[in-house]
């Protein structure tokens, strides 16, 4: 039978502590930061792309980062989610949450979900 794999001696709250940490480094942009978080010999595959190391990590994120625009990871669950995308400082959400209050203070809820529907009607009409 073989060996039960080592479980990290991690509570609920120092994980969550753990994952909060990874996210503020990530979403510092920082690649010296990020690459930091990782063992020297760390491997990460890109699409079709393999880096090792630190000094790889360093190299691919600060390419990576100098032609993306601000945004932010947040972990959930096992996954990681695209919280906020931000184009020469216009904040999506910022910005779809007041176009969604201005159509719910003036249409309610219903009308907001209608005029999303209709939306989503018009792009699959487009193709």
């Amino acid at each position: 039978m073989p060996a039960q794999p080592r479980l990290p001696p991690f509570t609920a709250e120092s994980a969550t502590a753990k994952v909060r940490a990874a996210e503020d480094a990530w979403n510092s942009r920082d690649p010296e930061r990020v690459a930091g978080a990782y063992t020297v010999d760390s491997r990460w595959r890109n699409r079709s792309q393999f880096i090792n190391g630190r000094a790889e990590i360093t190299r691919f994120l600060t390419g990576k980062w100098a032609s993306e625009h601000e945004y932010r990871l947040i972990k959930d669950g096992d996954d990681w989610r695209v919280y906020d995308i931000r184009i020469e400082g216009v904040s999506l959400v910022a910005t779809f949450r007041t176009e969604f209050q201005d159509e719910i203070g003036s249409s309610g809820f219903e009308g907001l979900l209608k005029s999303l529907a209709k939306k989503v009607d018009t792009l699959k009409a487009k193709g």
